[in-house]
């Protein structure tokens, strides 16, 4: 039996930040890369993650303000320079940084005269301020200054509609975007087939994420959206009974990513001849004759089996274990679990 060697590579993908730097407390830059990548690759993963960056990530914002002494969003106040609006274009700016899980309440109570600005917000302890200096508003008399504020976690934008006025109550346009711009580029070295790629990417945050948090935030919530198709079967939805209930998995984010590793790491291993590896031809023989023949196969034994192999010297056990941590980044374990 004539078997034909795949050529299998043992590259392995590695990033880097290059560059890093705050600008402001409300402008953050970052430059990463991630390398060697076959042609096209870096394309394919620039795309998916500028998209991902932009689209996928929560931000917290201001989005209501409540206020019984104010007829209408383009009256003054008597005491305020400010008009109503541009108040609450001041605070639709306020930057904030949270672990909140939907909305919750805020206020400012000042007494004038003086400025207004973002430390003066009054918040809970799970939401916190960016820039404490961010202006809100001018008091040139001494008269109070009291407002509501709702506040929200969520992912893109939130544009204000019409019917979504009450009484006192008075919806921001928010834009949850911690990201504020995102580009990728693309270097290409080596000829013909050998030809590889280097992803570059540029990542500018508005301080409630560093550009390296949103990074990795968005790297989890686009692997989350790919998950289910990677399931062997197609999950039966009983969407005709109720169109918008979809049932969820028992399994967390973490647990599943786990698993898909796992099977995959698996199948790959399975794949991997240890003729393909650079064992010398005395350990390819040894193995061979206790029917290993794949890189599976030889992680299904310990260090223990390994020596009880008939012919296998403790040099040639030790010459196996730097080539799978090498190549493999693997660990044989000294004994079974």
């Amino acid at each position: 039996m004539v078997r034909e060697k795949v050529r299998v590579s043992t590259r392995t993908l590695q990033w880097k930040c290059v560059e890093s730097r705050e600008d402001s407390k409300r402008l953050y830059y970052g430059r990463f890369i991630l390398s060697p990548l076959m042609k096209g690759q870096a394309d394919t993963i620039g795309i998916a993650m500028r998209r991902a960056l932009l689209g996928e990530i929560e931000g917290t914002c201001i989005t209501r303000v409540k206020s019984e002494n104010v007829p209408h969003e383009y009256s003054t106040i008597a005491g305020i320079q400010e008009s109503v609006h541009e108040i609450l274009m001041n605070l639709k700016e306020i930057v904030l940084r949270s672990n909140l899980y939907g909305t919750c309440d805020a206020s400012i109570c000042v007494r004038g005269p003086g400025y207004v600005t973002a430390q003066d917000i009054i918040l809970p302890p799970y939401v916190e301020i960016v820039d404490n200096t961010q202006h809100i508003a001018s008091l040139t008399e001494p008269i109070d200054l009291c407002i509501g504020l709702q506040i929200e976690r969520n992912r893109g934008y939130l544009i204000k509609m019409p019917h979504n006025f009450q009484d006192g109550s008075y919806p921001i346009d928010a834009v949850f975007m911690p990201v504020r711009n995102a580009n990728h580029s693309i270097h290409s070295y080596g000829n013909g087939n050998e030809k590889q790629e280097i992803l570059f990417l540029e990542i500018w945050t508005n301080g409630s994420f560093t550009p390296k948090e949103a990074l990795h935030e968005a790297c989890r919530n686009l692997i989350d959206l790919f998950i289910p198709f990677l399931h062997k079967k197609e999950e039966n939805l009983p969407l005709e009974d109720n169109q918008h209930t979809v049932p969820l998995s028992p399994l967390t984010f973490h647990d599943k990513l786990d698993k898909l590793r796992k099977n995959k790491k698996k199948i790959a291993l399975k794949s991997i001849f240890i003729d393909q590896s650079e064992f010398s031809p005395r350990v390819y023989n040894c193995l061979k004759r206790s029917n290993i023949y794949t890189l599976l196969d030889l992680l299904n034994n310990s260090q223990e089996d390994l020596m009880k192999i008939e012919h296998l010297r403790l040099e040639d056990i030790k010459q196996i274990l730097v080539i799978l941590e090498k190549h493999f980044a693997i660990d044989l374990p000294k004994k079974k679990f």
